[in-house]
């Protein structure tokens, strides 16, 4: 965990255990909530981080809510589930979510879904991690769908094991994070109160059932991102910055 003030979900992707020996670089990939929370001494930080480029995952209403801000870090953004929310999209999944008896079934159906969808979305923000000139951060809002999604591709694709992965993605506790709870506590009755509850969950066995996914269908994370556009030489490089030299 990284101490980014006005940020509560910000970690290193380095750390994670590979399959075959060794563990993931630091200060390639950091994972973090919406950085329109951090405050100037967090962008400070995030500065004095190295962080180089940022990859925002968020939608462009989302975006339009920020604050100006000047700081010397490229921003490049790549609206991961589509420019705008799909309000008719949006009815299908909270259908799917009510008539799931396991959260975690529902994650797992619809991240591969979000996948399959948005296939070139991901691979716009994998390559522009790749082609990052340092330390690169991505984020959404919560840092969790979106964000978790993409450091689950990039950890998966340098090497760490499933569980491992879904080890990474659990550890986000959406208690933590301000504009969370005020999502939840902005819902329009009870119903739509217990939906958002379950949407805050992280269940560990939904990641497990993604990439077991992705793998079953495309053979690897590398032959989905391959399908989404990121070139040999961009898959080479996102493997090798997480992987000790």
């Amino acid at each position: 965990m990284l101490d980014w003030d006005g940020c509560a979900n910000v970690r290193d992707l380095g750390g994670h255990p590979l399959e075959h020996g060794g563990q993931t670089t630091y200060r390639a990939y950091v994972r973090a909530d919406s950085l329109r929370n951090l405050s100037a001494s967090g962008w400070q930080a995030l500065v004095e981080y190295g962080i180089a480029r940022v990859v925002d995952l968020r939608w462009h209403e989302e975006l339009a809510l920020d604050e100006p801000y000047d700081v010397p870090v490229e921003v490049v953004h790549v609206p991961l589930f589509g420019a705008s929310p799909d309000a008719e999209y949006g009815r299908y999944l909270d259908e799917r979510l009510d008539a799931t008896e396991s959260t975690a079934e529902y994650f797992r159906w619809s991240y591969l879904d979000f996948l399959d969808r948005h296939k070139a979305n991901f691979g716009a923000a994998m390559n522009a991690l790749a082609d990052a000139d340092g330390t690169a951060v991505v984020h959404c809002m919560a840092g969790k769908d979106r964000t978790g999604l993409v450091a689950a591709l990039l950890l998966r694709h340098a090497g760490v094991g499933i569980e491992q992965v879904a080890h990474d993605y659990a550890a986000t506790d959406i208690a933590r994070i301000p504009v969370h709870r005020a999502w939840i506590a902005g819902a329009r009755d009870e119903a739509d109160a217990a939906r958002r509850e379950r949407l805050s969950a992280t269940p560990h066995d939904a990641m497990v059932g993604v990439l077991t996914g992705i793998e079953e269908r495309h053979g690897t994370v590398a032959g989905y991102l391959g399908e989404a556009g990121v070139t040999a030489e961009r898959l080479e490089e996102l493997r090798l910055r997480l992987r000790p030299s």
